[in-house]
């Protein structure tokens, strides 16, 4: 089941966030770990939000039961991940110190705001992931390169009318330009709501344990 946390320090935004662990759960096993980033729909203080949607909401709704750690920061309400993509960096080094995580085996996924936000994260932090997967965000294509060393797998609806799926083609092209790997599985007759499809049944978090990071 999911719990609720703040995370506090003197130096970074103090997150709020939701932690999920798997049942029989071990501290001294290493387990891999989906760092989630919610839309915009679900920021502010009240944590149950988080959890609408995406793993989180199967674990709620249905009692889903997962092979992995998920993390799940708030947003603040008006303001977007990019503004605290420092706090994230180290607010994801402080979950990674504190629980027993595999680091070659990190993930990192988001929806909408959420989905743009791992874009960026994992710009920032292109050496700490093992795989992404965006849902229906924008990105920053002409920086598609610094992404061309880990698996990305994106989902994206035709008829979105909030982020166009051309944001979504734009990043997937730049990244496999340069010699990425990066897949985009396009949800046809689909809005906004990709997420949807993305998170339901075993499709996706499979995708995502398949991989482990690539050594340097």
């Amino acid at each position: 089941m999911y719990t609720k946390h703040k995370w506090e320090n003197d130096r970074y935004f103090n997150f709020n966030y939701v932690k999920y662990l798997p049942k029989d759960y071990d501290e001294n096993k290493k387990y891999p770990l989906v760092f989630f980033l919610h839309g915009a729909g679900e920021w502010g203080d009240n944590l149950e939000d988080v959890c609408r949607h995406g793993f989180l909401k199967r674990v709620r709704e249905d009692g889903k039961e997962y092979p992995f750690i998920c993390i799940a920061p708030q947003c603040p309400r008006d303001k977007y991940w990019g503004c605290y993509t420092e706090s994230l960096v180290a607010f994801l080094d402080y979950i990674c110190d504190t629980l027993p995580i595999d680091r070659d085996r990190v993930y990192l996924t988001g929806l909408s705001m959420g989905g743009t936000g791992t874009w960026m994260l994992a710009m920032a932090e292109r050496d700490r992931f093992a795989a992404i997967a965006p849902i229906c965000g924008s990105g920053i294509y002409w920086f598609g390169e610094s992404l061309t060393e880990v698996p990305i797998m994106v989902y994206h609806g035709d008829c979105d009318d909030v982020v166009p799926i051309e944001n979504s083609i734009e990043m997937v092209k730049s990244v496999n330009k340069r010699g990425g790997n990066a897949e985009i599985k396009v949800l046809k007759g689909v809005y906004h709501n990709a997420w949807d499809y993305a998170y339901e049944g075993d499709e996706l978090y499979t995708w995502l344990l398949s991989h482990k990071r690539a050594k340097k």
